[in-house]
């Protein structure tokens, strides 16, 4: 990639929307802009988790105003990410589409743990270097992350499904607060906690910073009316649950430091941060100002300075699944000749490092059986965590290995683009080259690929000479034309 001057971020989170814009000097980014908007995603869930309306249209409205903030910027300098409340809903596959034609970028949905490794990546940056291990707690709308690091690097990664604004909509819908549905939120909270409380009480961590919206103003309002002396602390959680319960309604909460936009999602975010306090054994958070959107910014600037963390998950999943490092060496490296003949002139960096990653994985799969080897691929990149990978983009590596061998009635219908018909026909052929799983020398060849039609032309006399690829391209034709696509091998 090619070093861009200016990167920008977009955090489609279940309570708020943010973007941030920042200067790359060097290896350092230097913060230019900020904007948030309340679009609170996750109300407009419905019972059957689907995004209703008025959400939606609150959203696009948000994102058509982002998008005219990012006008100009290359696609390769921004990225989008959205987070549970996305995760979730039913309908998020026709709202993206809306969504990416509002903002112009594209949008990224990424998995919990994806998140977590985000926040925690954003939260480390804005700390001085230290040996401490930190716990990290980011309640957000929809979804609370718990990291524990050490410097840059996360040690422990969880992401449970409770947030400020879920919480409040099911334990507080009328914006009373009383004991009794106060006590049922922490009871909840504590529930969910108890899955993670074995490796993220104390004792594994020497600190704790609370980083997102919710933690700031727990922090603010525990500073500002004198309930602690600085950051979250339990005595002053204990004072604010008093004074919360004593006020009993949300409309009639009058705090230092509580904006009105935070009001209705602050008893669950408090319901939450006060269990995490209770079942963690903590009695200090401090307050980042480095969250989700600044991890997304650094790990954006790691991949123009080849550092990109989705490289360092396919060689640990190689590792991992004892892949044949030799073999996939030898089929990427000819997956990506190919696939830049194909689409000459046309090809994105992005698809060719697509076409890499799966070109290297295409055999994991046979660590857990050979037979059908490629489907057990599938399956794991579709479901695994994969630090760095957006669903999307496990789910166009899960497609691209599931298609490079066997039949391709199975793909019908999903190769429909012509940059996914060119992925596909570059794997399949290479794998195909490489059946004997050797240094053979390859003839020299070179691939045309229009509308519908392939071409692959070889070097005169190879095919004479291997009848059997000659036979399996022959093969090969036929499932293309079962797909209505014509794949033609002929000599230079």
């Amino acid at each position: 990639m090619q070093q861009q001057p200016i990167l920008a971020a977009v955090d489609l989170g279940s309570n708020s929307f943010r973007l941030q814009v920042a200067r790359v000097e060097n290896d350092q980014l230097y913060m230019l802009d900020s904007l948030r908007e309340p679009v609170r995603l996750a109300t407009g869930l419905t019972a059957d988790k689907r995004l209703d309306r008025e959400a939606q249209q609150r959203a696009l409205a948000c994102l058509q105003r982002f998008g005219e903030r990012l006008r100009g910027l290359p696609r390769e300098a921004v990225r989008a990410v959205g987070t549970n409340s996305l995760r979730v809903a039913k309908n998020a596959g026709e709202f993206l589409q809306l969504a990416e034609a509002a903002l112009g970028f594209p949008i990224e949905v990424i998995a919990g743990l994806e998140e977590a490794r985000l926040i925690y990546l954003g939260v480390a940056q804005g700390l001085p270097q230290s040996d401490d291990k930190r716990l990290v707690i980011d309640i957000g709308g929809g979804s609370t992350e718990f990291i524990i690091g050490r410097g840059l690097e996360p040690l422990k990664l969880e992401s449970l499904y409770m947030g400020s604004v879920s919480y409040s909509q099911r334990y507080f819908p009328d914006g009373k607060i009383t004991k009794a549905n106060l006590r049922q939120a922490e009871l909840a909270a504590r529930n969910e906690l108890q899955i993670i409380v074995t490796g993220f009480s104390r004792g594994h961590w020497d600190e704790v910073l609370a980083s997102s919206g919710t933690a700031r103003v727990l922090s603010d309002i525990l500073e500002q009316n004198g309930y602690s002396e600085a950051g979250i602390t339990r005595a002053g959680m204990e004072q604010l649950r008093e004074h919360l319960l004593k006020t009993g309604d949300t409309g009639g909460l009058v705090l230092q430091g509580l904006k009105p936009d935070r009001i209705l999602a602050l008893p669950g975010g408090f319901a939450i941060m006060y269990a995490a306090f209770c079942e963690l054994g903590i009695e200090l958070a401090l307050p980042s100002l480095y969250a989700l959107r600044e991890g997304v910014l650094y790990d954006l600037l790691g991949r123009f300075h080849h550092n990109d963390m989705r490289d360092v998950t396919a060689r640990q999943f190689m590792r991992r699944y004892h892949v044949d490092m030799r073999q996939a060496g030898r089929v990427a490296h000819l997956a990506d000749r190919l696939a830049r003949q194909f689409i000459e002139g046309q090809h994105d960096e992005d698809a060719l490092c697509l076409l890499g990653w799966a070109a290297s994985l295409h055999e994991i799969g046979i660590s857990v059986a050979h037979s059908g080897y490629h489907k057990h691929t599938a399956y794991i990149l579709a479901n695994a965590d994969m630090p760095g990978f957006s669903r999307k983009e496990q789910g166009h590596l899960s497609l691209l290995t599931l298609a490079h061998r066997g039949k391709l009635e199975k793909v019908r219908g999903l190769l429909n683009t012509p940059e996914a018909l060119a992925q596909t026909m570059a794997l399949r052929l290479s794998a195909l080259m490489y059946r004997n799983r050797s240094d053979t020398e390859l003839p020299a060849m070179h691939g045309r690929f229009s509308g519908a039609k392939f071409h692959l032309a070889l070097a005169p006399g190879w095919l004479a000479q291997n009848p059997l690829t000659d036979a399996a391209l022959q093969e090969e034709a036929k499932q293309w034309k079962d797909l209505g696509v014509s794949m033609q091998v002929g000599e230079e």
